[in-house]
C-alpha cells in the first residue's frame, strides 16, 4: 500500500523553544518541480515581539559570560553541525543546490563557527586601548556588547549567509532576533536545532521565518532593539530600515558580501556591534615618607 509522506513543519525558534507562529499561518515551500517539500511558519509582528523579549532577557547573562566560554559554545555548535552535515546537505539540495555547492556551503558554515569561536576571547585585547591623558589618571577604552540585534538574513543563501551574520553578533556578547530566507528557510531551522543542543542559553539566538516585506518594519522599529543588520538588496526596505532606525538611534548596517569569500569573516564585524566604554582611574602616588596623594 502507498502511504502519504509526512512533511516536516519547520517551526520558529524563540527563547530556546520551538513554538508555532502566533498567527497560525504557514506557507508551503516548493522545489523547482513545484512539489511541496515542507510547511514553513509565516511569522507575525507578535512573534517578532516575543523573540525580542526573549533576546533582551538573555542579554545580561550572555554578555557577562566569560569570553572563553562563549568561544567553547560556538565551537560546540561547529561540532554539532559536523555531525549533521548530511542533513544540511540534503536540505540545501532540496532547495536547489547541487551536491557540490551544498557540501561547500556546509563546510564553509562549520569553518565560520570555528573562526568566530577563536575570536571570542581575543577581539577585546585587539580593539581596547590605554589612552594618553594630561591629568594624573589611567584611561582605558574597551568594547562592550551593544544589546539586542535584529538581523534580516540573506535571501539567497539558506545556511552560510545566516550563520555569517549571526556569529559576529553573538561572539561579541550580543543577543539577536533573525529573519531567515523566505525562499530557502530549511537550514535556518535545522541550525536552530543545532543551537538548542549546543549549550547555548535560550534566547541568545531567536529565528523566525516569513516575509521580509511584512516584517522588516517590525525588526527596525522595535524600541528594545539596539541595532539592525540587513543583508538583502531591496532598496526600498533599506531606506525604510535606515529611517526607522533613527527613531531610537539604532545602529543600522547593510552587509552586502559574497559570503563564500574570506572578506565575509573578520573581527571588524564583531566590533560593528560593540559600544566603546571608557574608564578613568586616578593614579595614586606614594612619596618617600609613605604619604599617599
Amino acid at each position: 500500500m502507498s502511504r502519504l509522506e509526512i512533511l516536516k513543519t519547520y517551526k520558529i525558534y524563540i527563547g530556546g523553544a520551538f513554538p508555532r507562529t502566533e498567527s497560525g499561518r504557514y506557507y508551503k515551500l516548493l522545489n523547482k518541480k513545484n512539489e511541496v517539500i515542507a510547511n514553513v511558519c509565516l511569522s507575525s509582528r507578535k512573534d517578532v515581539r516575543n523573540a525580542t523579549v526573549a533576546a533582551r532577557s538573555a542579554f545580561n547573562g550572555w554578555s557577562t559570560r566569560a569570553p572563553f566560554n562563549r568561544g567553547q559554545i560556538l565551537y560546540r555548535m561547529a561540532e554539532m553541525m559536523e555531525g549533521r552535515k548530511s542533513q544540511f546537505i540534503d536540505e540545501l539540495m532540496l532547495q536547489g543546490s547541487s551536491k557540490q555547492q551544498a557540501e561547500r556551503e556546509v563546510q564553509l558554515s562549520i569553518d565560520r563557527c570555528v573562526y568566530y569561536s577563536g575570536w571570542c576571547d581575543k577581539y577585546t585585547a585587539l580593539f581596547s586601548s590605554v589612552n594618553p591623558v594630561a591629568s594624573q589618571h589611567f584611561n582605558f577604552s574597551v568594547p562592550e556588547a551593544t544589546g539586542v540585534v535584529s538581523i534580516i538574513a540573506s535571501e539567497d543563501t539558506s545556511l552560510l549567509g545566516l550563520v555569517s551574520a549571526i556569529l559576529p553578533v553573538i561572539a561579541g556578547g550580543n543577543t539577536c532576533v533573525v529573519l531567515a530566507s523566505e525562499s530557502k528557510p530549511l537550514c535556518a531551522i535545522t541550525f536552530a536545532e543545532v543551537i538548542a543542543t549546543s549549550d547555548m542559553p535560550g534566547g541568545v539566538v531567536n529565528i523566525v521565518t516569513g516575509n521580509s516585506n511584512e516584517l522588516h518594519s517590525h525588526f527596525s522599529t522595535h524600541m528594545d532593539v539596539n541595532a539592525v543588520i540587513y543583508c538583502r538588496e531591496n532598496k526600498s526596505e533599506q531606506k525604510a530600515i535606515a529611517e526607522n532606525a533613527s527613531l531610537n538611534v539604532k545602529r543600522s548596517f547593510f552587509w552586502q558580501y559574497d559570503w563564500t569569500k574570506d572578506e565575509a569573516q573578520n573581527p571588524y564585524l564583531i566590533v560593528d556591534l560593540q559600544e566603546i566604554k571608557t574608564t578613568w582611574h586616578p593614579i595614586e602616588h606614594i612619596d618617600i615618607s609613605g604619604a599617599k596623594y
